[in-house]
């Protein structure tokens, strides 16, 4: 079985017109995950993230900051393209929220993977800045329950955005338990992700790849990395699904098509397959196409689907 967490306050954070992370986004992968083929779905509302969950990866001051800021009207900007709407702060508790309950019922059995369906994304967000359309490191806190919550040894986050997730970087880069794979354009927003940059415990794989490349050097480098993942024996992988490295995609340049985020998330769900009883959590990143962002994640959560064997795992 597969869990799809989402929620309709994904939709109450409001961008000003013309934003790239746009409501839209989330309407778009809800009308793709509609059809007939995505019934199997278990569906689930994304709970609200509590504030301990948050305190887990970023200080109450940045909490506070963010929860203060949210306006009665309009937008509040916090840095040049990353905005507060007045239901900004519940959106962004919820993804936190939906990434933490797909832990739990991961971990718990009920299914073996779960992709969270939720806005804003995360993987900019840093321990005390919110930036790049983010508020809150959304997989990291879910990283940070699995191991603190749950007790797990090690866990492998996984992000395949074409922008370097600077803030899971920031947030796991002293924590020997968590592994952070990513791959991303180079040269890029945000302009970090160099392959030098290893994490204080060298836990941290950072695969830079030039503008025009696709899915053939995308398959190379992941493979590579897949397998020194495989060594690491992580019991829990997460994954940081954005879909912005497709060649359909306003704001980057590789040349990705849904066909290679199928066939990563394939070999990912292998991969835990054979380390991890086949458990993974995935959640939403970046993705502006709009019709490249849904038929992304249609064959995302179709391989999850498929994987997950559409049985409900022994407690």
């Amino acid at each position: 079985m597969t869990i799809l967490y989402t929620h309709a306050a994904g939709l109450e954070h409001v961008n000003p017109p013309g934003h790239p992370e746009q409501v839209a986004r989330l309407e778009a992968i809800n009308t793709a995950l509609s059809g007939p083929a995505f019934a199997a779905l278990d569906r689930r509302s994304a709970p609200l993230a509590e504030d301990a969950d948050l305190l887990r990866c970023h200080p109450r001051a940045h909490v506070e900051r963010l929860r203060a800021a949210v306006p009665a009207s309009g937008w509040a900007p916090v840095d040049a393209d990353t905005f507060l709407a007045p239901g900004s702060f519940e959106a962004a508790r919820r993804a936190v929220g939906g990434a933490v309950a797909a832990v739990d019922a991961v971990l718990g059995g009920e299914a073996r993977n779960a992709f969270v369906a939720m806005r804003p994304p995360g993987h900019h967000a840093e321990r005390e800045t919110a930036m790049g359309f983010c508020l809150f490191g959304n997989v990291s806190i879910a990283a940070k329950h699995a191991l603190d919550h749950h007790g797990l040894k090690r866990v492998a986050v996984l992000d395949f955005d074409v922008h370097h997730g600077n803030g899971t970087q920031d947030l796991l880069w002293d924590d020997r338990r968590a592994v952070f794979v990513s791959s991303h354009q180079m040269p890029l927003y945000p302009g970090t992700g160099s392959v030098d940059e290893r994490g204080a415990h060298g836990q941290i794989l950072n695969m830079a790849l030039p503008a025009g490349s696709g899915g053939a050097e995308m398959r190379r480098a992941w493979t590579s990395a897949l397998t020194a993942v495989e060594a690491t024996t992580p019991d829990l992988i997460l994954v940081s699904a954005g879909f912005d490295a497709h060649r359909a995609d306003p704001l980057a340049g590789l040349a990705w098509t849904e066909t290679d985020f199928a066939w990563l998330t394939g070999a990912i769900c292998d991969l835990a397959g054979r380390v991890c009883a086949g458990r993974v959590v995935s959640a939403l990143e970046g993705g502006y196409d709009l019709d490249a962002l849904a038929a992304s994640v249609a064959a995302h959560v179709g391989v999850l689907m498929e994987r997950s064997g559409g049985t409900t795992l022994p407690r």
